[in-house]
């Protein structure tokens, strides 16, 4: 059993990019969790995806043993923690888990939008933050702006940070030395019943679900009885260990010490969490605080682009949902891309992974409709059926207009940090997209504006648009502020005059028209010519809004008349004319696959 005061557990918490999973590897390194020929770059990220990328999507957690310079030897459980916003109920967990967070901030780039949430995250479990500002060795870093700029804008005293540069090693054993000496040791009784938190959860294809946890009161052994208190559920445990990164099993886990366990559970689902385990017989009554379901904000369909596909997109969803319990699916049909699924996802960086991960590990290709939130709808009694309240997440389920008496949608509050010269350029389309200002404050030569947003105006192209904008320098993070009321209304695309689900969006009235003109003339550009004019409509209910027409391509009917009298040609014509009358009554527009997927990719300019 590990004596408590020689117990260190902390997570690392920094923006995308700042070096965190490089500061993981080199604490690794020098502790020598990994030899030189174990060691790989990202060594905690497992997916080629989170490698690529330079993001964490998953938690990891890995038990370092240090001999400090007291002479003590100390046992450092690291989490390293998703940076990322959709992600942010993970990282609550990680944190609750932990004493001690360590801050890392680029040398260069200073204080990004996301450290800012998880360092206001980790205050409020009240930990000890240690600053680190990584990448000193940079030509651009500047230590000192950026300590100034910690103090500034995060209030924490930044005079004793500790300067590394994780790529190259520098610093490294100053980190440790900060974690044993600074940050304070776990608290619990290792006799107390049993209470230990579900920190992660993943699908393991030997061991099956792989659960994360940390032990906050009491002692979990192999051959227990343990029970789920949310979930209600009881398993048997027959493997408690921990990861050095390398799987180590332990007899047991005692009060303050994070590890694993394995109890011949099939599905993430049934491991959510946050939740509290505790023992069969004579367990803990009151579960840990903090325990909340989570909800997809996101939803889109995923259809295949060959129909013959659809078996194996629902095996490899079916396997994904095994890895991952926070995105959901259900089956849905739509006339003009045949079968697929409506997904739920955690937000916009979720989605985007879930779908190449579906394209790369399992080689589909895919069409992804319109992404759109869920609304709130307020239906009026009719005569057939009660008032009642319903939740939307598919503009293809818009119930009739006249029975809806309010439609509320998501709200966010958004934190933008931008260089100076590109506020204007930001705060523009913050205000074309229905934003509300809050705030604008200076730190340096950059500045924080806090704007409420619309959810639903958000998950088109607004991260890719402000990137642009700013050429990559703003960094975003928001945080769901709730339901407001909206004039939301249902826009639908008729292609000769017969509406294609795919393309229904819930817009607001404001820009309907806007958005539908844009609709109509990229569909002008993409649906190739017929023998009849084609009228392409952005429709409201029954009026429409934008319209354009694929002119008809003609047949030379009259080639075969050389000479003559004139009358022979009118009369060919006048046949053709009534032909294509008829077949404009009669003729179906092939709507091509492309078509579909550049309309729905591109979202709106």
């Amino acid at each position: 059993m590990t004596d408590l005061a020689s117990i260190r557990n902390f997570s690392i918490i920094a923006h995308i990019d700042h070096g965190k999973s490089t500061l993981a590897d080199r604490l690794i390194q020098f502790t020598g969790g990994l030899s030189e020929r174990e060691m790989s770059a990202q060594v905690l990220d497992n997916m080629d995806i989170e490698r690529e990328r330079g993001i964490t999507i998953k938690a990891q957690t890995v038990r370092l043993k240090y001999r400090a310079k007291d002479g003590k030897d100390y046992e450092l459980n690291l989490m390293d923690t998703p940076g990322h916003v959709d992600f942010a109920y993970e990282v609550s967990r990680s944190l609750a888990a932990c004493e001690g967070a360590l801050l890392v901030v680029d040398a260069a780039q200073g204080v990004e939008a996301q450290t800012l949430a998880n360092v206001y995250q980790s205050i409020e479990h009240d930990h000890e933050i240690v600053p680190v500002i990584n990448k000193i060795d940079l030509p651009a870093a500047e230590p000192e702006k950026v300590k100034h700029e910690i103090e500034e804008v995060i209030g924490l005293n930044a005079s004793n940070a500790v300067l590394t540069s994780a790529k190259s090693g520098i610093g490294i054993e100053d980190v440790l030395e900060a974690v044993v000496t600074r940050i304070p040791p776990p608290k619990g009784d290792a006799n107390a019943p049993l209470k230990a938190m579900l920190v992660d959860s993943w699908y393991d294809p030997y061991l099956g679900v792989v659960i994360l946890v940390r032990v906050v009161e009491g002692t979990i052994r192999k051959g227990q009885q343990v029970k789920f208190m949310a979930g209600g559920t009881e398993h048997l445990i027959d493997r408690v260990g921990c990861f050095t990164p390398k799987i180590e099993q332990l007899s047991e886990l005692t009060a303050g010490e994070i590890g694993f366990i394995t109890a011949q559970i099939k599905e993430v689902a049934q491991a959510r969490v946050g939740d509290t385990i505790t023992t069969v017989k004579g367990g803990a009554a009151e579960a840990l605080p903090g325990f909340k379901e989570v909800q997809p904000v996101v939803f889109c369909g995923l259809f295949p682009v060959d129909a013959a596909d659809f078996e194996k997109l629902r095996e490899s969803i079916g396997k994904l949902r095994l890895n991952d319990a926070s995105f959901s699916f259900e089956m849905e049909s739509s006339a003009a891309l045949g079968f697929g699924f409506r997904c739920g996802f955690l937000g916009l960086l979720h989605l985007e992974i879930i779908q190449e991960r579906l394209t790369r590990e399992y080689d589909l290709d895919l069409i992804t409709t319109a992404p759109s939130v869920v609304y709130r709808i307020q239906l009026r009694a009719s005569r057939t059926d009660d008032a009642r309240e319903i939740y939307l997440h598919n503009p293809a389920d818009y119930p009739d207009p006249s029975r809806i008496e309010q439609i509320d949608e998501p709200w966010i509050k958004a934190t933008i940090y931008t260089p100076d010269e590109y506020l204007g350029s930001i705060l523009k389309l913050c205000q074309d997209r229905r934003g509300i200002q809050t705030g604008l404050t200076y730190v340096g030569g950059r500045a924080q504006v806090s704007y409420e947003l619309p959810l639903n105006e958000v998950v088109f192209d607004f991260y890719d648009r402000l990137k642009s904008i700013s050429r990559g320098y703003a960094s975003f993070d928001y945080e769901q502020i709730g339901l407001r009321e909206g004039d939301l209304v249902k826009m639908g695309i008729l292609v000769n005059n017969e509406p294609v689900d795919a393309l229904s969006m819930i817009v607001h009235r404001s820009v309907a028209e806007t958005r539908g003109r844009h609709m109509c003339e990229r569909l002008k550009d993409l649906i190739p010519r017929h023998l009849f004019k084609i009228p392409i409509q952005a429709a409201i209910g029954g009026k429409v809004v934008a319209r354009e027409t694929i002119s008809a391509m003609r047949k030379d009917v009259t080639a075969k008349c050389y000479g003559g009298d004139i009358t022979r040609k009118k009369k060919l014509l006048e046949k053709q004319k009534k032909g294509k009358a008829r077949m404009r009554e009669y003729g179906n527009v092939s709507i091509p696959q492309e078509a579909f997927i550049a309309a729905l990719r591109m979202g709106e300019e």
